[in-house]
């Protein structure tokens, strides 16, 4: 039974985006583990809270994160 844990800023997917993101997940990991499992494969979606993450030492959080999106992020 496939297990797969994705994590994402709180309120970065709307309902609809997180409802595809399983959806597409699923599908994703099918061919490797078999159709007759395709019942038993979880998609799990956990949300994190602004500011308890960081990359290389430094906080991250969803504003960043559209930052990163946008291009407008400073490197």
């Amino acid at each position: 039974m496939p297990i797969i844990t994705v994590k994402v800023f709180e309120n970065e997917l709307t309902e609809a985006q997180t409802a595809k993101l399983i959806h597409e997940i699923t599908e994703a990991v099918i061919p490797f583990v078999g159709e007759a499992l395709r019942t038993s494969t979880w998609v799990l979606v956990e949300e994190i809270k602004n500011g308890f993450c960081g990359i290389g030492g430094k906080p991250i959080g969803l504003p960043d994160v559209r930052k990163i999106q946008a291009g407008t992020a400073k490197k």
